[in-house]
């Protein structure tokens, strides 16, 4: 019998701090008008100096075994996608997992930029297929600000931070990770690039001073690979799904840039109705934008327990990845904590 891993429960954590257009305005040569014309973004929450990576991924996990009665040490993996933790080494997933108190349990983190949370969640459904695994967390982290110039008008006004988390388990019931596609382009690494911190340009006077510890994009290139890339990625798994464009209740896609995601939407033929933005609240928090936006999808009743839902995204490599997935019908996430759960029984 094929198993698939249905999400179960899902969390987010987003930074109580906002930082609006209005707010850049006094610091850059730039403007509300400016940003959301060619973004669409209107704020972004930004960490503040004591929180970090960790923090923010062991907040969202725990809403969201809360919501599925699943105790931490119940876990047979933890993975976390992130480009921004709290060290090199140690992994921030064994740090999630020490947070959580899942006591012995496997965790290890994945690093592909903005597509980290897909790639995760395939991997994930890879696991449980396999048989190797029941239940198992996703998280998609990211701390940005830290990693941007914020004099520099073309990527500071981009970025924002936050975490989103999935449970997901075992069933028969087709659900979960239906299909998914993953895509790499190297030959685009330098479009998107943070050049130090590494073993190329390790932390030096030198490379503090030329500026190479915040990250550098190529707006215009890194837009024409989107755009060329999205919405094939999206038809390529509604395809291998066994599913058509109108089988897709909602299009739930990276929160880069809206002109991005509308040019992806309408080659992919689906209505503005059919997609879901909250670009504007969160402007781009990388690994985290899709898993918010799942969340708060559910939260604004844009989508519900039975639904398709198609993911894409697209960043850093140059890389892109794509998922239909489905929440079975028959799950009923409850919001009792997991100790309550206990006691019930």
């Amino acid at each position: 019998m094929k198993r698939y891993g249905n999400i179960v429960g899902w969390g987010k954590y987003v930074p109580p701090r906002v930082i609006s257009n209005a707010d850049l305005e006094k610091t850059l040569d730039t403007s509300d008008e400016w940003i959301v014309t060619r973004t669409g973004i209107r704020e972004r929450h930004i960490a503040e100096d004591e929180e970090s990576t960790s923090q923010m991924s062991t907040a969202a996990a725990r809403d969201a075994l809360d919501m599925a009665g699943i105790r931490p040490k119940d876990l047979d993996l933890i993975i976390v996608a992130t480009s921004s933790p709290d060290y090199l080494t140690p992994p921030v997933s064994s740090q999630v997992q020490y947070g959580l108190g899942a006591k012995n349990v496997g965790a290890f983190t994945l690093v592909t930029g903005c597509t980290g949370f897909v790639y995760a969640l395939a991997t994930a459904q890879q696991f449980i297929s396999a048989g190797t695994c029941e239940t198992i967390l996703v998280i998609g982290a990211e701390l940005i600000s830290r990693f941007v110039d914020w004099n520099d008008r073309e990527t500071c006004v981009l970025f924002g931070d936050g975490a989103g988390a999935v449970v997901v388990q075992a069933t028969e019931v087709p659900s979960g990770v239906l299909s998914f596609i993953l895509g790499s382009d190297g030959s685009g690494g330098e479009h998107l690039i943070l050049p130090g911190g590494g073993v190329t340009n390790p932390p030096s006077h030198e490379s503090l001073d030329a500026g190479l510890h915040s990250v550098k994009m190529n707006g215009r290139e890194v837009f024409k690979f989107a755009t060329r890339v999205l919405g094939k990625a999206l038809r390529q798994a509604t395809q291998e799904a066994g599913l058509k464009t109108e089988d897709i209740d909602l299009f739930i896609p990276h929160q880069a840039n809206i002109r991005i995601i509308e040019t992806a939407a309408r080659v992919a033929n689906l209505p503005p109705e059919k997609v879901f933005v909250n670009i504007q609240k969160y402007g781009n928090t990388s690994a985290a934008s899709i898993p918010i936006a799942f969340c708060e999808a559910f939260e604004e009743g844009r989508a519900k327990i039975g639904d398709t839902l198609a993911f894409v995204a697209f960043g850093a490599g140059l890389t892109w990845a794509s998922a239909i997935v489905k929440v079975a019908e028959h799950v009923r996430p409850t919001p009792k904590r997991w100790w309550q759960n206990l006691i019930a029984r």
